[in-house]
């Protein structure tokens, strides 16, 4: 079953494998299979995708979700504030995880190899688990070059070092949290012609949250380009979707977005319609690949899909199931 994730070539090959692996996780995650008996739904009745229930993401926050006997590889952990509950991703096949995402990148944009890869993430090198980092140091080892790295508060450094390479005509992804790229825009100013710049989002609480819109404004006028690329992911997911610009996000062949009801959590609606993220991720097969996300979103007739917002910290709205 595995192996049938990575070889997805159309709706039905998806279709398929997302019953599968329904049932896989009805059958081996506790958690999930408790979830779907409140809803009175079992593998027999379920014949579309659409028919799945989506477990509510705050369960990574309160249980272990996971869908194997294995002991666990690596466990992820969501940023928080101090004293919050974070989630956790218990992961007990890593290679599943580097898998999708080195597939994943390959996908929208090629070899690896013919990138640097310039990290600027300082707030989640700050901290240990965070998923983000992992697969952001593995882009850089298999980028094979020594001019790829991490950067933490060393932004001059930093802005020297992307200035020489661009001069040079050398492919660059600079991939960075929103904060610290403006930080960097704000140190100078930049005419790049080579380099991809890709905002994993979120101030953080180091400055006021800004419309996307916004936001890539200041960035394409602060590094000279014309369009801002952004990575969409959560500590909860193995896969990751992709902007090229626009804030308009595609995704993998072994991922999916719908959008939920934001009055009834359990029906799945219509393209174009603003709703709650649902998000199938088929990579998550040993913890849970059908989770609603508290994202609101649309997602478009192509499949493509753009975020909006956050529900507020008031639970999902319809999700009363959520206490077992």
């Amino acid at each position: 079953m595995q192996e049938d994730i990575f070889n997805i070539q159309t709706q039905e090959d998806f279709k398929q494998v997302a019953l599968a692996i329904f049932k896989h996780q009805f059958n081996n995650n506790k958690v999930y299979r408790s979830f779907c008996d409140l809803l009175y739904i079992h593998p027999s009745d379920v014949t579309k995708v659409n028919e799945i229930p989506f477990l509510p993401i705050q369960f990574f926050k309160s249980r272990k979700v996971i869908s194997s006997l294995e002991k666990e590889q690596e466990i992820f952990t969501s940023s928080g504030t101090t004293g919050s509950v974070t989630s956790k991703h218990y992961v007990t096949d890593i290679n599943l995880y580097k898998e999708s995402y080195l597939k994943g990148f390959a996908h929208f944009y090629g070899d690896i190899e013919d990138y640097v890869v310039l990290a600027l993430l300082p707030n989640y090198l700050e901290r240990k688990g965070s998923s983000l980092v992992f697969m952001v140091d593995d882009l850089i080892k298999k980028s094979k070059n020594e001019q790829s790295g991490f950067y933490l508060n060393n932004i001059d450094e930093l802005a020297v070092k992307l200035s020489e390479l661009d001069k040079k005509g050398q492919k660059v992804l600079l991939i960075g949290v929103s904060f610290a790229l403006l930080d960097l825009v704000e140190s100078q100013k930049f005419h790049l012609k080579n380099t991809i710049i890709m905002e994993t989002g979120g101030m953080k609480g180091r400055r006021k949250e800004l419309v996307r819109e916004e936001l890539h404004e200041l960035l394409q006028d602060g590094f000279g380009v014309d369009r801002i690329h952004s990575e969409y992911g959560m500590t909860e997911l193995l896969s990751q979707g992709y902007s090229k610009g626009n804030g308009i996000f595609k995704t993998p062949p072994w991922m999916k977005i719908l959008t939920r009801d934001t009055e009834d959590a359990l029906t799945i609606q219509q393209t174009g319609k603003t709703g709650g993220i649902n998000v199938i991720d088929l990579a998550n097969y040993n913890s849970c690949s059908f989770i609603a996300t508290q994202d609101l979103g649309k997602v478009y007739q192509n499949d493509t899909f753009e975020i909006i917002g956050r529900f507020d910290n008031s639970d999902i709205r319809g999700c009363n199931l959520m206490v077992l």
